[in-house]
């Protein structure tokens, strides 16, 4: 059988890279094709890899994605599709299999779904739990699978960890920033989602924008609206402010998706952006750029948390490590052409 220096001789590459690509070392930073070029030489010489006997981490690394949201939802809103995407794009890069769960496929009952994929779940050796589950569904999870992250979940079980975007600095960095162009009647567009038995989880940026508009002794209550995190929701609740003459100067979103409808209902009450009302979203997804006018937004790094869940997850593995993570992403205010000095 052959050796790592064998290998290591044939490819011209370093005997301790050879070992660690083989490995798939996340920490080892190589090109793709140099990772190719010993994979290849590995087969051409018939190599096989040893089984470490005290090894917990499975050879051939298989990662699970429970995907909350279903395909349809993905495309009505694409920052789940690019969370999706860190992830696989990080176990393309680091050999590791990809094993897709949808709650929707094992159970028509919300309560049940975990039960019903609880067999498949144990075929993979780490699990990246995406969008929201209720606390008794985490406890499922973590009882099926330890070596676990959920992501765009904020939790108080101290046994999940979790990456979440810091919603709470960009909420505060958007107001700031409307505040600065002298705007005070400021609207706030959100979205309820809801877990397990039809329970309504309360979003962390409702919140923020509540206890900032409360610090600051500044009305809201007639500007807040929540519907859900679509363009047609947005456009709604647009309409709604008008038709209850409570127009404001300002509009936060809390999604691009949103805050796209919210435009339209905008212009076809014959008021312009920015010089009538000025409007940031969430996301700050491509087609925020070729909006007439540009939408400013907050970039909330969808793609790089999921390459971190995947990561966390993988390293976890290797290391042999069961200490939960919780992590929160920042967020940066993109400023374009949508707000104006009021």
């Amino acid at each position: 059988m052959a050796t790592i220096r064998q290998i290591s001789e044939k490819s011209g590459v370093s005997a301790g890279a050879v070992s660690r690509i083989l490995n798939n070392d996340a920490t080892l930073s190589v090109s793709d094709s140099t990772r190719e070029k010993v994979f290849k030489t590995a087969d051409s010489l018939g190599y096989k890899k040893k089984e470490r006997k005290n090894s917990h981490v499975k050879q051939g690394f298989s990662l699970g994605i429970v995907q909350w949201f279903t395909l349809e939802e993905e495309l009505e809103d694409p920052y789940y599709l690019l969370v999706r995407r860190g992830i696989e794009d990080y176990c393309s890069k680091n050999g590791i299999s990809i094993l897709r769960f949808f709650p929707s496929d094992y159970s028509t009952s919300s309560s049940d779904f975990v039960s019903g994929m609880k067999d498949e779940i144990k075929k993979a050796d780490g699990l990246v739990c995406v969008g929201k589950f209720s606390e008794k569904e985490m406890k499922k999870f973590i009882g099926i699978c330890p070596n676990i992250v959920f992501l765009d979940m904020d939790s108080k079980n101290l046994n999940a960890s979790s990456i979440t975007m810091d919603f709470r600095h960009a909420i505060k960095d958007a107001l700031d920033y409307f505040l600065e162009l002298g705007h005070k009647k400021i609207a706030y567009l959100g979205g309820r989602e809801f877990v397990g038995n039809h329970e309504a989880l309360k979003d962390p940026r409702e919140t923020a924008f509540i206890d900032y508009m409360t610090k600051k002794k500044m009305d809201y209550k007639d500007y807040l609206r929540a519907g859900s995190f679509t363009s047609s929701s947005g456009y709604e609740m647009m309409n709604d402010l008008f038709d209850k003459n409570s127009v404001p100067t300002a509009v936060f979103a809390a999604s691009d998706a949103i805050a796209l409808g919210a435009m339209r209902s905008i212009n076809e009450h014959g008021l312009k952006i920015p010089r009538d009302i000025s409007i940031i979203g969430f996301n700050d997804l491509d087609t925020c750029k070729y909006t007439t006018p540009a939408l400013t937004s907050i970039h909330a790094p969808a793609y790089e948390m999921g390459a971190h869940g995947a990561n966390m997850v993988f390293s976890a593995a290797n290391l042999q490590a069961n200490t939960p993570l919780k992590i929160k992403i920042p967020c940066e205010l993109i400023k374009r052409e949508s707000c104006k000095e009021i």
